[in-house]
């Protein structure tokens, strides 16, 4: 789920250097209303998204199907890959030609949200029904209260265990509904004492805010407020970082230029995919990838440490949101196409599971049935999961967050700061670089 950071910093500046009120004159203007009938006359409506090549055809296949039952609506589609897509859409709002229905990842959602950019959902109750989505899975979409865009897919944070190494080492798979912490380090221990070091117990992370958010949210804080600040406290991050240290330190996870090495490898050359560690942390969805690549018996772990958490870790992170912009002339014809996209049973059984696990839980028990053994495996324990509020869409300046994340795990790593130094380093360098958006 993470995607390069280049193209990320690029994409903004372009927004950035109009200034905030220039772009919010350009795009808070002149749009359509979204309350209101829909048109009679043939209208047409631009969709902007990033993927592969069997994502495009799926995707207008559904296009396909809604055009047969809206004919005089049009849609066109406007799809590229992750690298040039956010150039692009930086380049058409601030030109004042955005696409009418926009794909939109969480990292930016604020950013744009906040400039103006993006349409309030809730004014298209009418033609966008969201009653079959879990509050909490919209709260991933809401800035400021306003609902910006509609995630179509969900993922969750989780851990993966290797059952053929486990069996191979005769280590017996925990309990992942009471397993703490520091059962973690008990079990990877017997699996990297039993390997005599082939196989290390737990692949470290700490390399992107999913494993940051989690260690909050079960100490009973967030990484950011409301208001789009820092509130971290800096001896929970120490101790997110302190924990990772005394893996290595024990054997009980790599080295550190191991950990580096693979973090920033190919999906295949990870600690997991080789079947080089029992344990992993990954988003649920990313289950079938693993499994294809490593060819092991994979099986996907709750959180440790949730029966003794102060509040639910757990969240719903979208896979990716619709939302549509604050200037589409056709913003009730986009509602109704957004509204078929997420909602429609027929849309689903098309797209599946390639955007994420689907967010409207009738659409998701709809399909169940065609999914893989792993798709099918990553929607259950969405299902299973007891998940708490969504945490804030990342701010406005904050969209090198993870970058910020993975140089300080590797300091702490490398002995070149200790976690309380490292939790200080970031907490002040991430609120600058929204301070200075």
């Amino acid at each position: 789920m993470m995607q390069p950071a280049f193209s990320r910093r690029s994409a903004l500046a372009t927004m950035a250097g109009l200034g905030a009120g220039a772009l919010l004159t350009a795009c808070g203007q002149g749009g359509g209303s979204a309350s209101g009938e829909l048109s009679k006359e043939p209208v047409t409506l631009r969709f902007t998204w990033w993927g592969s090549d069997a994502r495009h055809k799926r995707t207008q296949q559904v296009i396909d199907l809604f055009h047969k039952a809206h004919p005089n609506i049009t849609v066109k589609g406007e799809f590229k890959d992750w690298n040039g897509y956010w150039d692009s859409l930086a380049t058409t709002v601030a030109a004042n030609d955005a696409p009418d229905i926009i794909q939109m990842d969480e990292l930016y959602i604020s950013s744009y949200a906040e400039r103006g950019a993006l349409l309030d959902l809730g004014t298209a109750a009418k033609h966008l029904n969201t009653a079959g989505i879990d509050p909490n899975a919209l709260g991933t979409g809401k800035i400021g209260g306003k609902q910006y865009g509609l995630p179509t897919g969900l993922a969750a944070y989780a851990f993966v265990a290797n059952l053929d190494l486990l069996d191979q080492y005769k280590v017996a798979l925990p309990d992942d509904s009471t397993w703490t912490w520091d059962d973690l380090k008990t079990v990877g221990a017997q699996v990297s004492k039993a390997s005599g070091g082939k196989v290390v117990g737990v692949g470290s992370w700490g390399f992107d805010t999913g494993g940051v958010n989690i260690w909050a949210r079960q100490a009973g804080a967030a990484l950011y407020d409301e208001q789009g600040k820092v509130v971290i406290p800096p001896a929970v991050l120490a101790d997110f970082w302190q924990y990772l240290a005394d893996l290595a330190k024990a054997g009980i996870a790599p080295t550190p230029s191991v950990t580096v090495e693979r973090a920033s490898a190919s999906l295949e050359q990870t600690l997991l995919a080789s079947n080089t560690c029992a344990f992993a942390t990954c988003w649920n969805t990313q289950l079938p990838s693993y499994a294809a690549a490593s060819g092991k018996r994979l099986k996907l772990l709750k959180i440790p440490g949730e029966a003794q958490a102060k509040t639910p870790a757990p969240y719903y992170k979208p896979s990716m949101y619709l939302s549509i912009s604050s200037r589409s002339k056709h913003a009730a014809e986009a509602a109704a196409f957004v509204d078929f996209f997420v909602n429609s049973q027929e849309a689903g059984a098309i797209l599946l599971a390639d955007r994420g696990v689907p967010a409207n839980t009738k659409v998701r028990e709809v399909i169940a049935p065609k999914l893989t053994a792993e798709d099918k495996a990553a929607a259950d324990y969405l299902s299973s999961l007891k998940v708490g509020p969504a945490p804030r869409a990342t701010p406005n300046g904050a969209s090198s967050s993870e970058a910020i994340v993975k140089r300080y795990t590797e300091e702490v790593l490398f002995g070149r700061a200790t976690p309380q130094q490292a939790a200080a380093g970031f907490i002040k360098e991430l609120q600058a670089e929204i301070d200075a958006a």
